[in-house]
């Protein structure tokens, strides 16, 4: 019978409580996934109570309050609050979100909180995105054109702009290929839902002249097939985008071109 072991630190422990102070009126309990590397011990879940009639709407109002007014060692990314950075993804109540953009009061019963699914954790929320990033700059994200420069700008009639539409609000916050299974298995040469959306947005665009070398960039088994429409992606952008619809738009124009 095959026998499999754990890998070290990757048994979730019981952590610490944090009450809130007397005469706390609204009370909930953010249970919050807690690991430090330098600690060499495994992760825990902490559970902190907070006071939401001294807290603002969202839960990464309710972090600030922990790390501000609880337990400063908590670690987190955050920086616009508007939900346009992509700076605060994590896993809220078991979906991939903003936490600038998830109302506390949407989430019944505890509020659970873990770093993005199936990356390496930095610390505490804050995963790796090296190798996210590194994907997202094979795809060469910039407009790419042989032509003499215009004096002005590039015009696009009003039909060509709107084909970019749903493409360039991405905001990079990788909670869509987070949450794909095929990237859990084969993010080393799968390029998931959120660097395939980008591809298409610079593919589809007017003004670039190199659409056949972006195909060919993607004509792999791997950097492109491995995307099985199980639909996760679209399910949990916070943006409300399609990411599916343009992974199989690029698969249209792989057959198309033939």
């Amino acid at each position: 019978m095959a026998q499999f072991k754990l890998p070290a630190n990757s048994v979730i422990g019981k952590g610490k409580t944090y009450y809130a102070a007397a005469g706390a009126k609204k009370i909930k309990h953010f249970k919050i996934y807690r690991w430090d590397p330098d600690s060499g011990e495994n992760p825990r879940l902490d559970t902190y109570e907070v006071d939401l009639a001294a807290c603002g709407p969202m839960v990464l109002d309710a972090l600030l309050k922990i790390k501000n007014e609880i337990d400063p060692t908590l670690t987190f990314r955050r920086s616009c609050r508007e939900g346009v950075c992509g700076s605060c993804a994590m896993n809220i109540d078991g979906t991939n979100t903003l936490a600038c953009t998830k109302a506390i009061d949407d989430i019944s019963g505890d509020v659970k909180i873990y770093p993005l699914p199936h990356m390496s954790v930095v610390k505490d929320l804050v995963p790796d995105l090296t190798h996210f990033y590194a994907q997202y700059a094979s795809i060469k994200p910039w407009l790419q054109s042989v032509s003499p420069p215009p004096e002005r700008e590039r015009l696009q009639s009003k039909e060509d702009r709107a084909k970019l539409d749903g493409l360039y609000e991405c905001i990079l916050c990788a909670c869509c290929s987070t949450s794909c299974p095929s990237y859990w298995w084969n993010s080393e040469r799968y390029l998931g839902p959120s660097i395939l959306l980008q591809a298409y947005r610079w593919i589809v665009d007017s003004r670039d002249e190199f659409t056949g070398e972006r195909l060919d960039n993607l004509e792999d088994p791997f950097r492109l097939y491995r995307c099985h429409t199980i639909m996760n992606c679209t399910k949990t952008c916070p943006k409300s985008l399609n990411p599916a619809k343009a992974i199989a738009e690029i698969k249209k124009m792989m057959v198309e071109r033939r």
